[in-house]
């Protein structure tokens, strides 16, 4: 007599939640719910913006035979029931859920005029709106970048190494979780691209044709985009789980809900033993493969592992033919080891590339895909959370790194 294989629905189709339902697809009937028929590649929207780069991937080729995909989106979780509300009025359910719906730009601006004026790249559809922007901008306008992490420092490389006139304004440094070595490379690449740097200068309103500083400084600029700040869906404080400040699902370190042995997270969304890991796409892969492995486990009966990854480094592309590489111990402590330009540039360009392809890897063989490990114990938490690098403030959350 043959058994019904086990259902489990994942909520986002980003890196973490599309490697998850890759590795779950030969063991289960898997469904993504994504509210685009597309993969985006977040690590590429300032350059999709500029129009170097599509910044997209096909579904078909990204998502292995088991696991079909339902666009639409996800609007409430009802664990009594282990079913999902969605958009369009249905609902789906699941044995097993995978949380994976990832980070955006906040959705709450405290900076007056940021929302109606303000041009964010955290989402495709912002990009979009960006890129038909340029193209109607005179080449000599003043655009301004406003955020120092990596979102606002790559955006601001990619515009003017197009020729842009682009100012970036910082509430601190450029560039605050970088070393000093590497802080100075990138000052020294955007000051060749002619970028103007203003940091400890804090915005204080955003108009139609410029911006106002918290010295009384008013700064034209034709466009203004807004990378200072990310935060986290709603959906899971809303349906009634447990989650950090931000929004991210309480776990513990098998990734599993504090609430929930049910509920599963992964990437950006999750927040394990309440020290989350940095958000980047180098996290998002390795937290995307625990989670599955995690739900593996519980479909086998065992007993799941503990998380357990480690860090490489940071990459910040500025333009097409240089970056910035900044090495770090696996429990993602920097190193005072840099490089940069060229070189540089190419090993970023790799990196983006390996993403996109382990989750075509993993789409045919499923369990294919490792990870680095040796930087997530709980041994370490403390150390983690006392570094310097782990007191993340809003700003800070707009960096996206391979």
């Amino acid at each position: 007599m043959s058994h019904p294989r086990t259902r489990v629905i994942v909520i986002g189709g980003g890196y973490a939640g599309t490697v998850a339902a890759n590795r779950l697809s030969r063991r289960a009937a898997v469904t993504v719910i994504n509210p685009r028929p597309h993969f985006v590649q977040r690590t590429r929207l300032h350059q999709y913006a500029v129009g170097n780069h599509h910044a997209s991937g096909d579904y078909r080729k990204l998502l292995g035979k088991g696991a079909e995909l339902l666009v639409d989106t996800a609007t409430r979780i009802e664990p009594d029931t282990r079913t999902v509300h969605l958009e369009s009025g249905g609902t789906v359910e699941y044995d097993y859920l995978i949380y994976a719906v990832g980070s955006t730009a906040t959705r709450r601006f405290t900076v007056p005029g940021v929302e109606e004026f303000a041009f964010p790249v955290a989402e495709f559809e912002h990009a979009e709106r960006l890129k038909y922007a340029l193209s109607n901008l005179d080449a000599d306008a003043m655009i301004t970048v406003v955020g120092g992490g990596f979102t606002g420092l790559e955006t601001a490389g990619e515009l003017a190494e197009q020729g842009r006139r682009v100012r970036l304004v910082c509430s601190g440094a450029a560039g605050p979780t970088l070393t000093e070595r590497a802080r100075r490379a990138t000052h020294e690449r955007l000051s060749s691209l002619q970028v103007e740097i203003l940091e400890n200068a804090r915005v204080t309103r955003v108009g139609p044709d410029g911006l106002a500083l918290d010295d009384g400084t008013v700064l034209e600029s034709a466009i203004t985009v807004w990378t200072a700040g990310f935060g986290v869906p709603e959906l899971a404080r809303s349906s009634g789980f447990s989650t950090d400040t931000l929004g991210r699902l309480l776990t513990d370190e098998t990734l599993t809900s504090i609430d929930d042995d049910r509920v599963i997270a992964a990437g950006d969304c999750a927040a394990p033993s309440g020290d989350p890991v940095r958000m980047a796409c180098q996290s998002a892969l390795p937290l995307g493969l625990a989670a599955a492995d995690t739900v593996l486990s519980r479909i086998a009966g065992d007993e799941p592992a503990d998380l357990d990854f480690g860090f490489n480094g940071v990459g910040v592309s500025l333009g097409r033919r240089s970056s910035v590489i900044q090495f770090h111990e696996r429990d993602d402590t920097p190193k005072d080891q840099v490089h940069a330009g060229r070189i540089a540039a190419a090993v970023k360009d790799l990196g983006l590339k390996a993403a996109m392809a382990g989750l075509r890897m993993e789409a045919l063989r499923p369990g294919i895909v490792g990870f680095p490990r040796g930087g997530r114990h709980p041994s370490n938490a403390v150390a983690r959370t006392e570094h310097p690098s782990a007191a993340v403030s809003t700003e800070q959350l707009s960096e996206r790194s391979v």
